[in-house]
């Protein structure tokens, strides 16, 4: 079986790389309108999937962190982004603006999209991504490195070992943590659910709020993290540490620690993909007649052997002297580019010199 070819976000709203997040709105809630499963009742399986698949499409582009992913790496980039991988109604963040697009017609209530979502009691609010930008040399892209890095995060208050405190079940939606209504409109007979706004969602309320984490679950701390960063990575790739971020509020599911790696300016080296190039200067007698010489490598110098009439511009080629791919599977190489050095200021007795010289060697024919 074939996979499914993802089709472009921004073709599938029906917008513009560079649309606005009101233009991109303004898009969905156009399409949201036409393409709503019950207000397609006799083709509701097509519906449903085109739902779903501009459903997918906002909430890449209205999240300025995904919608940046997207827009340099594609669906590849994306990855991480979702649960379970592929996108599924547990990652829509926006049903509130779908209450809003529907209103009109259903009261302004979260209601069953699909029956592939269910509202359930859920445990706290999920806690805060954070970023983390890591500068690294050449060397360490070129093999890997590891770094410790300090950082400072909301993490679970042990006093209440994240609860906020004492705990009791809400009065308000009896622990189911949502109120339903059954209602009737133009389309039938639905169910319409809304968020418990005593509880927001827990089903629990706090009758004795923790005094150290004062109710919240979380207290802010320093912590060290290591991060093992592969070999052969680029600036603006990213590594995704799964729960490492902020710890969520009253026992909610931890965010994530998003890491972004700079490369620094090499004053030696220049890279090329795989490949890392570097100019050395040799005087003309070595040119000339060959000669032992030093080049810089990335593990130090290196002692190598220059023929007699190598010619200033000509490129030695060093095999898995270069950076490692991610994989491991691939080494590139050091390429060295011999320049033959000319002073620009001489004595007058170099000058005799050179000139008796000239006399004596063979000139070049134009």
């Amino acid at each position: 079986m074939t996979e499914k070819v993802k089709k472009d976000y921004y073709e599938i709203l029906g917008v513009p790389r560079n649309a606005t997040q009101e233009e991109i709105k303004a898009a969905y809630r156009r399409l949201a309108k036409k393409y709503h499963p019950d207000m397609n009742p006799d083709n509701k399986e097509e519906a449903t999937e085109k739902f779903k698949e501009i459903s997918e499409a906002y909430e890449v582009l209205m999240d300025p962190e995904k919608r940046a992913l997207y827009d340099k790496y594609g669906h590849d980039g994306l990855s991480g982004a979702f649960k379970s991988g592929n996108f599924t109604w547990e990652d829509f963040s926006h049903f509130s603006d779908i209450e809003d697009i529907f209103s009109d017609f259903f009261g302004g209530s979260i209601f069953d999209i699909f029956g592939e979502r269910t509202r359930r009691t859920r445990k706290g609010e999920p806690g805060g991504n954070i970023k983390v930008v890591i500068p690294l040399t050449l060397k360490e892209i070129a093999t890997g490195t590891e770094k410790e890095i300090k950082l400072k995060k909301f993490v679970k208050c042990d006093v209440c070992n994240g609860t906020g405190g004492k705990l009791e079940i809400c009065p308000n939606c009896n622990g189911k943590g949502e109120i339903r209504r059954r209602e009737r409109s133009f389309f039938g007979e639905f169910i319409s659910r809304t968020t418990c706004p005593t509880c927001r969602g827990t089903g629990e309320i706090i009758k004795e709020p923790c005094k150290v984490c004062h109710g919240e679950g979380r207290i802010k701390e320093e912590r060290k993290i290591k991060i093992k960063i592969p070999s052969g990575v680029s600036a603006g790739n990213y590594i995704t540490l799964r729960g490492e971020g902020h710890y969520g509020r009253r026992g909610g599911t931890p965010g994530d620690i998003i890491v972004l790696f700079e490369e620094k300016e090499d004053d030696t080296f220049k890279r090329d993909g795989l490949d890392i190039k570097s100019k050395v200067f040799i005087s003309f007698k070595t040119a000339t007649l060959g000669g032992e010489i030093e080049i810089p490598t990335l593990n130090g110098k290196k002692k190598i052997q220059i023929q007699p009439g190598i010619q200033s511009g000509s490129l030695l080629r060093f095999r898995g002297e270069g950076i490692r791919n991610v994989e491991g599977s691939k080494t590139g190489d050091l390429i060295i580019e011999i320049q033959v050095y000319v002073p620009k200021k001489i004595s007058p007795k170099a000058r005799k010199i050179i000139e008796e010289l000239d006399t004596l060697i063979e000139q070049p024919k134009n």
